[in-house]
């Protein structure tokens, strides 16, 4: 990743760091159409202390680098479980209500020349409400009962827990095909050249949106799910 300064332009920042974003947003510096001009200079237009805007954009950078330096699929059940929570499941809780806004004005303000954006906007609408309801049934449910089944793997408990993971396969299948239609509607995630800022960052985060749900059902289908596979 390029070296992020107090010299590097905003628009710069939020391409290379796309959750940034947020932060700029709530700070009110506009990273769109008044995006090229250092972060120095931003942040003293908006009267904040550049440095300190710098090192929250540090600890973001820090933040993502630290998630994706861990290599999951050597821990153990229960390490895999929380880690499969606080990356994901967390991640996902974070980032869905967050670029929400975002999707929206792109659909509001380019959709009428842009008609694909509305179907974008119906898209992330029924995965988001699906995703979290998702994941909410593996917290509070599933994981806990797949958990108790590899400590004891019990008749019983066999029994209540092959149809969950069945379940939750097909959600991930229905998941995918949804990041799969995004895929195809937004030409990969590549924008028109004449995109404004918003636009491209929605395109961003999607495709880093796409790449971590792939992730996170890769760990659940093919290591969490297939222990179970294995005694059952």
């Amino acid at each position: 990743m390029t070296q992020l300064t107090l010299d590097t332009q905003v628009s710069d920042i939020v391409t290379a760091l796309p959750q940034s974003a947020d932060l700029f947003r709530n700070l009110r510096i506009d990273y769109c159409c008044g995006g090229k001009i250092s972060l120095k200079e931003a942040a003293e237009n908006r009267n904040l202390q550049p440095e300190e805007v710098l090192k929250k954009i540090h600890a973001i950078e820090e933040k993502r680098e630290t998630r994706n330096s861990l290599e999951p699929s050597s821990f153990g059940s229960k390490t895999l479980v929380a880690f499969i929570q606080e990356k994901y499941h967390a991640g996902l809780r974070e980032e869905l209500p967050a670029l929400a806004p975002y999707i929206t004005k792109v659909a509001r303000v380019h959709g009428e020349n842009h008609p694909h954006l509305l179907r974008v906007q119906e898209i992330f609408k029924t995965l988001r409400a699906e995703l979290i309801e998702h994941t909410e049934d593996e917290d509070q449910n599933v994981f806990p009962l797949i958990l108790e089944f590899l400590s004891n793997p019990t008749p019983e408990l066999k029994e209540k827990v092959k149809p969950h993971v069945f379940e939750l396969e097909e959600e991930h299948d229905s998941a995918g095909r949804l990041l799969h239609e995004l895929r195809e509607i937004t030409d990969n995630f590549t924008p028109p050249e004449t995109a404004c800022g918003t636009y491209r960052l929605v395109y961003a985060r999607l495709e880093q949106l796409e790449k971590d749900t792939f992730e996170h059902v890769h760990l659940e289908n093919n290591i969490l799910f297939d222990r179970v596979r294995e005694i059952i």
